[in-house]
């Protein structure tokens, strides 16, 4: 990591169909070897999908799942002394929402239904209803958080 000075953030642009900023970052995210209108016909058809299950705004069923698997503390390393203690600390609202899109895409791709539209609009659909494999990693990220905060008096 360079010392000089921080890269600076990439502005990108909404995407086509709901002009959301947010969802173009899960879209960048979810696309593998430089798909994107791979990546876009997945999503858009797993908020079909969504939106026929549920009867509620594809977009806003993703900004709730996101809601709910966004992390606020999280334990980072810290090394004091020889020892190597597991310092929980408040998470970036940017970190935050990084976490929550990775979790959410890696969570869907364990699943078990046959194609990644079904993947995903299932662990949308789960996710807002705090289930879920993603919701799963956010409690697990905040128990252990919570079982060190011990060494909170770490913190930098």
């Amino acid at each position: 990591m360079s010392r000089r000075h921080a890269a600076e953030k990439r502005e990108v642009l909404p995407d086509a169909k709901y002009g959301d900023k947010v969802l173009t970052k899960f879209m960048n995210n979810l696309m593998i070897d430089g798909k994107k209108s791979t990546a876009e016909s997945i999503v858009y058809n797993a908020f079909d999908r969504v939106e026929a299950k549920i009867k509620r705004a594809p977009v806003e069923v993703f900004h709730e799942a996101l809601e709910n698997i966004q992390p606020s503390v999280e334990v980072r390393s810290r090394r004091v002394g020889g020892a190597t203690y597991q310092v929980p600390v408040e998470v970036r609202p940017e970190r935050r929402q990084a976490l929550a899109i990775r979790w959410l895409i890696n969570a869907s791709r364990g699943r078990n239904e046959n194609t990644m539209e079904e993947r995903l609009a299932g662990e949308l659909m789960d996710a807002v209803q705090s289930r879920g494999t993603a919701v799963k990693k956010r409690e697990d990220t905040h128990k252990m958080a919570d079982a060190n905060k011990a060494f909170s008096h770490y913190r930098w």
